[in-house]
């Protein structure tokens, strides 16, 4: 066999295995793929999303408790909000480029500990006991209770949200949060943060409950990419910020990459 025949030959085995006819993406068809908008979530407050997981999104009278809370100057009723998984150099500059063209100013700038690796926390949590027994049934009551807590925890490729409520509120929230004992609780969390943050204003908006507590990227958190509010209330008013919060943030995750499902079942 010459060599022309043993090069085909190997060629022929090669081809049994490989597809050679496959194609690398274009360049231009990767960064169609990368900015491309599932769908349109349906409100107002959608603007768009683009490259780097990045959504828009604006408020037209923010509520007063979260204008409070966010420290913002009193005299910008509307905000606008752009946030992304990555970037945040491109971002800036595109930014700047937005204030030159228009009547606005840069309210603040966070820089997320998020490199779309997960944008939320993990966490540590040390029970005390003066018996071991004591211990570890705190343990085992608490990873049992991690099924339903994770009911109401929702994400896709572009982020996460978060929802949790009790009727009665008890030590390990108030340490955490700082929430009222025996009153009924919910927190509110949003990931990318950009989202936390319109789900926090609806879930204020909604009904008649307070605002215990606000954390963002660079505040309260350890620089998650994440918008948390902490509320208390009467019950069925928490409740129903908490189901407001949840339905405006799942419109906009999924318009950013699809369905989010529930980690396990919703029990909110």
């Amino acid at each position: 066999m010459d060599e022309k025949d043993l090069m085909n030959k190997v060629m022929q085995e090669l081809e049994k295995h490989i597809d050679l006819s496959a194609k690398t993406p274009a360049i231009e068809e990767v960064a169609a793929e990368n900015s491309k908008t599932y769908s349109h979530p349906g409100i107002t407050e959608f603007v768009g999303t683009a490259i780097g997981d990045t959504i828009g999104l604006v408020i037209a009278n923010i509520d007063s408790a979260l204008h409070e809370k966010m420290v913002i100057n009193k005299k910008f009723r509307s905000i606008g909000i752009l946030g992304g998984r990555t970037g945040a150099g491109p971002h800036i500059m595109a930014a700047d480029e937005a204030v030159k063209a228009t009547n606005t100013e840069i309210v603040s700038i966070e820089l997320a500990r998020d490199t779309k690796g997960g944008a939320g926390h993990g966490c540590l949590i040390i029970f005390g006991a003066e018996e071991v027994s004591d211990a570890r049934r705190a343990v085992e009551v608490a990873l049992k209770e991690l099924d339903r807590t994770f009911g109401d925890v929702y994400g896709n490729d572009a982020g996460h949200l978060e929802l949790q409520y009790t009727a009665r509120a008890s030590f390990a929230i108030n340490k955490a949060f700082g929430a009222p004992v025996g009153k009924a609780f919910g927190l509110v969390v949003g990931a990318p943060a950009a989202i936390g943050v319109l789900m926090a204003d609806a879930a204020l908006k909604t009904a008649n409950v307070e605002c215990v507590a606000y954390s963002s990227p660079a505040h309260g958190t350890s620089y998650s990419n994440e918008s948390i509010i902490a509320i208390t209330g009467d019950s069925g008013a928490v409740r129903q910020s908490i189901i407001a919060a949840r339905e405006i943030g799942m419109k906009c995750i999924t318009a950013m990459a699809g369905p989010a499902p529930s980690t396990t079942k919703s029990y909110i």
